[in-house]
């Protein structure tokens, strides 16, 4: 029925922005950020707005002689119905100082087509009968969502209006609980006092060799989030089920080991213990997608549907390497890059932090120091480009596995059994620096230091 429709217009409201433009050329600047050429309906005042930007781009006047002469360079000034049109324009014109309100008209009348097409598209999408359900609904959300980025611009802004919303009330929830959590905190001191927290908008690229503990050390911050500051936690693991990340979970929290919780292998007392870290994880809120494969494509659009549904705090992804590109780029450095990119607009679109675990290169492994450096970093320099903070895991105790064999080569040291150099390597917001944490491997768990506490009191 709605065939017979024609698109959403409004040509009065096209014939005021463009005559307003054709009156005062400066007002150009009021609307060069809202509107674009294809926002017009009528084609004649596409080619118009066209002509107005083009003398905007080089910084020259803006009114009928000029608009006239640079649509005849062009060949379009008798398609646009020559000066006479011109100068009809300039007559229905109630007031060029409300362009803005004109403006507005044709945009939003503009999104309505463009929403309209995007109902078309997924509409073709249903009829491919794709033999996956979710990556039809992938394929649709990712319309929607590109529309919403693309139109999605923002203007100036006095720095009043920012500082402002520091003065806002927060949303409050049922229980009187404050809903938004500004900075999601790891729950290790000396780290948060160095981060300030995971800001909303940020990029966090959590980096080490294998067997270092990254995914451990992720899992305990979306655990430490949870259950310190009621957080939501979406996490992807495309490497690991989500029976693994749940043991490891459960392991972590009773101190039983996982292999233990696992068989069912443990004391009456272990079981209790067991039944307790259950009760705790169950009452958080951690929402688990562990599909072996997925595109940047559906983790945008999973994320964004869990963040209507959830209200999700923070997302943590292990990890980067196994995210398909969805298939634009043809080396895996371009692939590297496009999916930090997106996860970065991924931050910034949803107004979460995002965590994405990375591996690094075998270059750390040939140093005499094998300390983790930013060109360590696999696959790309990308991932130091688009991340706001990099943080780096590194153990000497893996490397030493025996007391012995550390003293042979360090005398004059103490042997670092079950300590994790923490190393934030770049931070966009803040100062780097490195701390010390424990980890005990068999119940996968970080803890703070008892005497690092201590001195930041």
């Amino acid at each position: 029925m709605y065939n017979d429709k024609l698109p959403p217009h409004d040509i009065a409201a096209e014939e005021a922005v463009i005559g307003s433009l054709l009156i005062d050329g400066a007002a150009i600047y009021e609307i060069a950020t809202l509107l674009e050429k294809d926002d017009f309906y009528h084609e004649p005042h596409q080619y118009l707005y066209a002509a107005c930007v083009s003398l905007y781009a080089r910084s020259e006047s803006i009114n009928q002689i000029t608009v006239a002469q640079e649509l005849d360079r062009l060949g379009k000034l008798e398609q646009c119905g020559g000066v006479a049109y011109m100068s009809h324009l300039i007559s229905v014109v109630p007031t060029p100082l409300d362009i803005q309100d004109y403006a507005q008209i044709v945009y939003r009348l503009s999104i309505s087509r463009h929403l309209i097409s995007a109902g078309q598209q997924i509409t073709n999408i249903g009829f491919m009968a794709d033999a996956e359900p979710r990556s039809s609904i992938s394929k649709a959300e990712d319309i929607l969502l590109k529309l919403a980025q693309t139109r999605g611009t923002r203007d100036f802004l006095h720095v009043r209006q920012v500082l402002d919303l520091y003065f806002e009330p927060k949303p409050v929830g049922e229980d009187g609980e404050v809903v938004q959590i500004q900075k999601v905190m790891s729950g290790f001191n000396a780290l948060d006092n160095i981060t300030g927290g995971f800001g909303r908008s940020d990029l966090i690229i959590v980096a080490g060799r294998p067997g270092m503990g990254k995914t451990s050390f992720a899992l305990n911050i979306a655990r430490n989030a949870c259950v310190e500051q009621n957080a939501c936690v979406a996490i992807f693991s495309l490497e690991m089920s989500g029976e693994e990340l749940v043991t490891r979970l459960i392991s972590t929290e009773a101190s039983v080991l996982s292999t233990h919780v696992r068989l069912g292998m443990h004391s009456e007392m272990d079981e209790r213990k067991i039944l307790s870290a259950i009760g705790t994880l169950s009452e958080t809120k951690i929402y688990i997608d562990d599909s072996p494969k997925l595109r940047m494509s559906e983790i945008r659009s999973k994320a964004r549907r869990l963040l209507y549904e959830q209200k999700v705090n923070l997302i943590i992804i292990d990890h980067l390497g196994l995210i398909d590109a969805d298939g634009y780029m043809n080396n895996r450095v371009q692939e590297i890059g496009y999916i930090t990119r997106n996860l970065k607009a991924l931050a910034r679109d949803l107004q979460v932090p995002v965590i994405a675990v990375s591996q690094l290169s075998r270059a750390a492994e040939v140093r005499q120091d094998r300390s983790p450096q930013l060109s360590d970093l696999r696959d790309s320099g990308t991932i130091e480009q688009d991340a706001d903070m990099v943080i780096f895991i590194y153990r000497q105790d893996y490397y030493y596995p025996t007391r012995e064999k550390w003293e042979i080569e360090h005398p004059d040291k103490e042997y670092p059994e079950g300590i994790a150099n923490i190393s934030v390597a770049k931070h966009r917001n803040g100062p780097t620096g490195e701390v010390s944490i424990h980890f005990t491997p068999k119940y996968y768990r970080f803890e703070n230091i008892a005497a690092q506490e201590e001195s930041l009191l």
